[in-house]
């Protein structure tokens, strides 16, 4: 029995349609996962797939509108979990936990959208329910962090021209500094995927 699962948290297409995405920093999210993902099943660790979904708001979020589908690329298999959650972490409006009971895993591997938002959301939680953490942060993908004095609709330019807007390379740089050594453990894509095949 696996003791290792692959989170891939909300690799959806509800990003990719708003305007903040051209200014993302790993357009090729999909790719990177990928290569997460079959490393993953090619060691036979378990694959979990989590969408974000916001029912009854009209927006990217909204199942209604189409949005709420992994990017093109991605596919689980028939035998692998997809998890719906409504909150930022993957644990609290889903069944993860009683599913990584059930399955004996104890060792969790995140990658996903957003890295500082539902992936590091998801990696506290899964360490204070005792879980070790790999957090593949070049497998995660961010956009610009505006000033939360900004309304929720500022158009992109003004996020960019604003001076205290958070580049997603100071926002992945501070989520590594917070995770590591206190809720996960920071590895590169290099070091996980190859370490996967090989075992």
């Amino acid at each position: 029995m696996t003791q290792i699962a692959l989170l891939v948290i909300d690799v959806q297409e509800s990003f990719r349609v708003r305007e903040n995405w051209s200014a993302v920093n790993h357009p090729d999210i999909a790719d990177r996962v990928d290569r997460l993902v079959h490393a993953a099943r090619a060691k036979g660790d378990l694959v979990i797939w989590v969408l974000h979904t916001e029912p009854g708001t009209g927006g990217a979020f909204d199942p209604v509108n189409g949005h709420v589908r992994f990017i093109d690329g991605l596919e689980p298999l028939a035998d692998e979990p997809v998890l719906r959650k409504t909150s930022h972490n993957a644990f609290t409006t889903t069944n993860l936990q009683q599913l990584l009971t059930q399955q004996g895993i104890r060792e969790l591997v995140i990658s996903g959208i957003r890295t500082e938002q539902c992936c590091e959301t998801t990696t506290r939680v899964a360490s204070d329910l005792g879980y070790d953490v790999v957090f593949v942060t070049e497998a995660t993908a961010t956009t610009p962090l505006p000033h939360w004095t900004l309304p929720a609709d500022a158009p992109l330019a003004d996020v960019l021209a604003d001076p205290r807007t958070l580049f997603p390379e100071t926002v992945v740089e501070r989520t590594e500094y917070v995770l590591a050594g206190r809720f996960a453990t920071i590895r590169t894509l290099d070091e996980v995927a190859p370490a996967v095949m090989a075992s």
